[in-house]
């Protein structure tokens, strides 16, 4: 037999004390390996065996570790994706809580465009009104100063006539001592002149009593039409009492300057038609028709000021491009390392899109990621582009109107599902549209 031994012995003297301590619990092995021929065995010392528990726990340790950190990944996978559905549960639920007041915010804009829609219509029927009282008492004005022109004349009629009846009575006193020897003629001649005379003068009296009659009915109409202008004025004023701030905030928020906007539209207003008449009357010096005047110019001026803000927002992309049920996917900005520069709602294939403001059609067609888009060139430097559309309804220089259907919802270019990529852009630059769809659900 031949031996072979693992390790050197060992010749300090405090490993020996260690050496035999721990040879007295693990005790020397003989490995024994038999053959054909030969028989041969293999001696396991205290120094190999302290090798082979030390290899051996070193290998368990790993593999307790191993083991421990593909757990603990795995745990940690689990926990990221019930995490991940719990957040995409809520945004889910946040979407469809945003979809449920955007529906909210678009019924109460509808129902408040109709009450501002049947405003208008009573402001112009006052109007209306306002403007025949006006005509009525331009014409009792009229009357009345004829009326007055008569009663004059009557009264330095009558005057004349008693001056002429003075003068006859007079040159008839004189005339006694000489009648008596004048002829019977003359007499019948100065009798008849002096009862045509009497019944001129009570002709004159009964006209002027007449003319005074007139003239207290004329001023009784006029004084019942002026209460009747100032119950019109009143309901005018009350009518227009609708404060223009919101719009002018509404504006603000759209990063459109109010003034600077209502000067465009004003121009370019009066050169297509003209604007509200102001009012200009005879008022014979009375001070409460002037003042009257005056209201009813500053009425004017309030209607055609609210006139300007109503084209305004026709031309402004204020209204919404998808009016059916749809979700928000994705905002304006950064996404997946590039910038995102629309908005996007998703809906069904074939939903209506339309217009958001009054524009022409500049591109009507394909283009290139876009897919089937629109593009609408609006007043003041804004453009509204409609990508990824699956119909197109409008063409090339075509003009279109705010709420107009344009084209249909749809998935052509690239896209991940049937959405609408809503752009607006100022003057070429992209803008994030809820600015302009915020800024409308709190006002309109």
């Amino acid at each position: 037999m031949v031996a072979a031994s693992w390790g050197e012995p060992l010749t300090s003297q405090p490993m020996k004390r260690v050496y035999a301590a721990f040879e007295r619990r693990v005790p020397e092995r003989r490995l024994f390996i038999k053959s054909e021929n030969h028989t041969r065995f293999v001696r396991l010392g205290v120094r190999a065996q302290l090798l082979a528990w030390t290899a051996g726990g070193m290998f368990v340790a790993w593999a307790i570790l191993v083991t421990a950190i593909l757990l603990i990944d795995s745990i940690g996978a689990g926990s990221y994706r019930d995490q991940a559905a719990r957040d995409l549960n809520i945004y889910e639920g946040r979407l469809n809580a945003l979809s449920d007041e955007r529906d909210l915010r678009r019924k109460e804009a509808g129902a408040a465009q109709e009450r501002f829609v049947a405003a208008l219509e009573q402001i112009s029927a006052l109007q209306s009104e306002l403007l025949t009282s006006t005509e009525r008492h331009r014409e009792l004005d009229t009357g009345l100063r004829a009326l007055q022109a008569t009663l004059r004349k009557t009264m330095s009629d009558r005057k004349e006539a008693e001056e002429r009846l003075a003068t006859l009575q007079a040159s008839e006193a004189g005339d006694v001592v000489q009648a008596s020897d004048a002829s019977i003629g003359a007499i019948d001649l100065l009798a008849n002149a002096l009862a045509e005379t009497a019944a001129e003068r009570d002709q004159i009296a009964t006209e002027a009593i007449d003319a005074s009659v007139v003239t207290e009915k004329f001023d009784l109409e006029l004084r019942l039409m002026k209460e009747r202008n100032n119950e019109i004025l009143g309901q005018l004023e009350d009518a227009l009492t609708v404060p223009v701030e919101p719009l002018d905030d509404m504006f603000r928020a759209a990063d459109l300057e109010p003034e600077q906007l209502m000067r465009d539209v004003h121009q370019d207003h009066s050169q297509k038609s003209a604007s509200l008449t102001q009012i200009q009357m005879s008022t014979m010096g009375a001070a409460d028709l002037a003042d009257e005047t005056l209201r009813a110019n500053r009425i004017l001026d309030q209607l055609d000021r609210i006139n300007h803000y109503r084209l305004a927002v026709e031309r402004i992309p204020f209204a919404m491009p998808v009016q059916a049920s749809f979700r928000y996917t994705s905002g304006f900005g950064p996404r997946w390392g590039r910038m995102h520069k629309g908005l996007d709602m998703a809906g069904p294939v074939g939903t209506p899109i339309y217009s958001t403001a009054d524009g022409v059609v500049t591109y009507a067609g394909w283009q290139s990621g876009y897919g089937r888009i629109i593009k609408v060139q609006h007043e003041f430097g804004i453009e509204t582009r409609y990508p990824h559309l699956n119909k197109i309804r409008v063409k090339v220089g075509q003009k279109v109107s705010r709420g107009e259907q344009i084209g249909d919802m749809g998935s052509s270019g690239r896209s991940t599902g049937p959405h609408l990529h809503y752009e607006i852009r100022v003057k070429g630059e992209a803008v994030d549209p809820m600015i302009y769809i915020r800024a409308a659900q709190n006002t309109l």
